[in-house]
C-alpha cells in the first residue's frame, strides 16, 4: 500500500511557537514517529507546506537589509530546508536499511491562472491590522485576515503537472521513501519554447500532494494539519467534526478559501478519481488519523456522513 503524507507548515511551525529550526525539528520528530511506520508496509510519499516558512525567510532578508528573492527562489530555499529536517529525522526512525530521500521538486501552474489576480494563500507572521497595512504600502504586499490576526497573502495557482513524477514514482517502486513537492513545489511554467521558469507565487500543498499521489496510484492520501477534523458549521452553533463524508456530499461546503477549501478539495478529488482514501487531521493525532480512529476520511464509498458525535 503507499501513502502519501501532507504535513502542513502551520503544523510544522505552529502560531505563536518561536520561530526557530529547534522548534521546527522538535514537531518533524513528532510527526515522523508516527509515519515512519507506513514505509514498512508499503511505499511512503511525504510532502509539507511552507507558509509560515517562507514568509518568515522572506521577513528575515528583507530586515538584513538586502531585497527579498523572488517566491520561487524563497519556495527552493524552504523546500530544502524543511526536507532536509524530515529527511534527517525520518532516516532516523526507519528500521535499518531503510532509505530517504528529499527532491526538489518543479510544480507546473498556468501562467493564465486567475489566482495571480486574486492572491488569497497566507505566508509569513501573523501581524495586527495597523502592522499588516504598514507593511504592505512598504513592501508592495496584499494582506488579508487570518483568524485573529492579518498576514500576507500570495497568488496560489492550481497545479497542473509535476516535472519530477516520473523520479518519484521511480524512487517509490525501489522501495526509497520520499519527502518531495515541500510547499506545494517550486511553481513554475512552460513558454511556448517548452522551456521552464520560475513564477512568482506559492502552490497549494494539498492539491499538489493530490496531484502526486493520483500519478504514482497511490493508495491513500493523509492530509496532517493544525486542526483536529473537517468541521460543519466551523464556527457557529452547529459545529461538528466530520468522521466519513463521500467526495460529492464534502463538495457542498463552503470551507475558507486559502485553508481547509483546498484541503477539502485535494481530499475530494483524490477519493473521487482513485478509489482511495483520503484522511485530513491533526500532526498531533498522526497515528491515529491515519489508522482512522481521528481526523475526517473521505471516502467514495461513503453512503451517509457521519460525525464523531453521531450520524446525520
Amino acid at each position: 500500500m503507499t501513502t502519501v503524507v501532507a504535513l502542513g507548515g502551520n503544523a510544522l511551525l505552529r502560531r505563536g511557537e518561536e520561530q526557530t529550526i529547534a522548534a521546527q525539528r522538535r514537531n518533524v520528530r513528532a510527526a515522523v514517529e508516527a509515519i515512519a511506520l507506513l514505509a514498512g508496509s508499503g511505499g511512503l510519499v511525504v510532502t509539507h507546506g511552507n507558509g509560515p516558512q517562507v514568509g518568515w525567510l522572506a521577513v528575515q532578508q528583507r530586515d538584513a537589509g538586502g531585497s527579498a528573492p523572488p517566491l520561487d527562489i524563497l519556495d527552493a530555499e524552504t523546500e530544502g530546508m524543511i526536507g532536509y529536517l524530515i529527511m534527517q529525522e525520518l532516516r532516523n526512525a526507519l528500521p535499518a536499511g531503510g532509505q530517504c530521500v528529499t527532491l526538489l521538486t518543479q510544480t507546473v501552474v498556468s501562467p493564465d491562472d486567475p489566482a495571480f489576480a486574486a492572491p488569497d494563500k497566507p505566508i509569513g507572521p501573523v501581524y495586527s491590522r495597523g502592522r499588516a497595512d504598514e507593511l504592505a504600502r512598504t513592501n508592495g504586499w496584499s494582506v488579508a485576515a487570518a483568524g485573529d490576526g492579518w498576514r500576507r497573502v500570495v497568488p496560489s495557482p492550481r497545479p497542473v503537472g509535476i516535472v519530477e513524477l516520473p523520479v518519484i514514482a521511480r524512487l517509490v517502486s525501489e522501495g526509497v521513501a520520499v519527502v518531495c513537492a515541500g510547499g506545494g513545489g517550486i511553481p513554475v511554467a512552460r513558454g511556448p519554447d517548452g522551456r521552464i521558469e520560475g513564477v512568482e507565487a506559492v502552490v497549494d500543498k494539498d492539491r499538489a500532494s493530490a496531484l502526486i499521489a493520483g500519478g504514482i496510484g497511490a493508495d491513500r492520501l493523509v492530509i496532517l494539519t493544525d486542526v483536529d477534523a473537517v468541521y460543519e458549521d466551523w464556527g457557529g452553533p452547529r459545529q461538528r467534526a466530520i468522521r466519513r463524508i463521500s467526495p460529492a456530499a464534502l463538495r457542498t461546503y463552503d470551507f475558507a478559501r486559502g485553508s481547509m477549501a483546498p484541503k477539502a478539495e485535494a481530499a475530494a478529488d483524490f477519493a473521487e478519481r482513485t478509489g482511495g482514501t483520503a484522511s485530513i487531521g491533526a500532526l498531533s493525532e498522526a497515528a491515529d488519523v491515519i489508522a482512522g480512529r481521528a481526523g475526517t476520511a473521505v471516502d467514495r464509498d461513503a453512503r451517509a456522513t457521519t460525525y464523531w458525535t453521531g450520524v446525520a
